[in-house]
């Protein structure tokens, strides 16, 4: 995760573009706009959530590609996290977060433009590979002994993670909550936890380092990912061209549904 000297002062979108930011959310940004017309160039950053770890540098090549001339840098952490960040002036021109909540907090402070959604995500369980504690059902997580790491809950995973066992009825008590959902499975994968609640795509990212196990479709929680514009972007025509990519363009889509997210339309 990158390191940001902050700026100052942040220009803000108000009025009837922070409306549309909100109607973007609400509705997913149904109305399909075309990719930025004019060739882009010179260099964005994008500030992506962390369960984007993976996916996001494939985009960004195959986006550097479709538009020579561009460069595209990420940094990635916990969406709150993010957020906070691009509120206190970090140099970021899109950004992604891994669900809608979140964004609201930047749309409402006016700090980016008009978010679509772009992804979408639900949660399973996740446990080493010999899966120590024997977890065979969401009910095992509540055991007495069983190592049940989760996310905060102001962070997506953590906020997914809670209404799966909200709805299942399971009570956890958590040794540790993280503040994204790498971390988390980092924790997993290490053997420190006997079960994480993390993102389908980081149990498939993980491989064979992990073993899983569903969550009920009754029971399982889902959540969508926005993007957008930073108000104070140097380079507003690239960053708009990206997160219109992002959105629109069949190739960033393609490699979406091949790292395991679904369309949030």
């Amino acid at each position: 995760m990158s390191t940001f000297v902050m700026r100052q002062p942040r220009r803000r979108f108000t009025g009837a573009l922070a409306l549309l930011a909100v109607g973007a959310l609400a509705f997913g940004g149904a109305a399909r706009q075309p990719l930025h017309a004019a060739q882009p160039s010179g260099t964005i950053t994008v500030s992506a959530a962390s369960s984007l770890t993976d996916v996001m540098p494939v985009i960004v090549q195959a986006f550097q590609k479709r538009y020579p001339g561009t460069t595209v840098k990420l940094n990635f952490g916990g969406s709150s996290t993010l957020v906070s960040q691009v509120l206190a002036g970090a140099p970021v021109d899109v950004l992604a977060t891994a669900s809608e909540p979140t964004m609201w907090k930047a749309v409402n402070a006016g700090a980016v433009g008009r978010p679509l959604l772009f992804a979408k995500n639900t949660m399973i369980v996740a446990m080493p590979p010999d899966n120590p504690a024997k977890i065979t059902r969401l009910g095992d997580l509540g055991r007495p002994g069983v190592l049940v790491g989760l996310c905060e809950v102001s962070v997506p995973c953590g906020a997914a993670a809670r209404d799966v066992l909200a709805k299942a009825s399971v009570a956890v008590t958590p040794v540790t909550r993280e503040l994204e959902v790498r971390a988390l499975l980092g924790k997993v994968m290490s053997g420190e936890l006997d079960a994480g609640i993390v993102y389908v795509t980081d149990v498939r990212a993980a491989g064979s380092k992990v073993s899983s196990m569903v969550i009920p479709s009754a029971v399982n929680a889902q959540t969508t990912y926005p993007v957008a514009t930073v108000g104070d972007t140097a380079n507003p025509a690239l960053a708009q061209t990206f997160v219109n990519y992002l959105r629109y363009s069949a190739s960033a889509q393609g490699i979406l549904r091949a790292y395991g997210f679904g369309k949030p339309w």
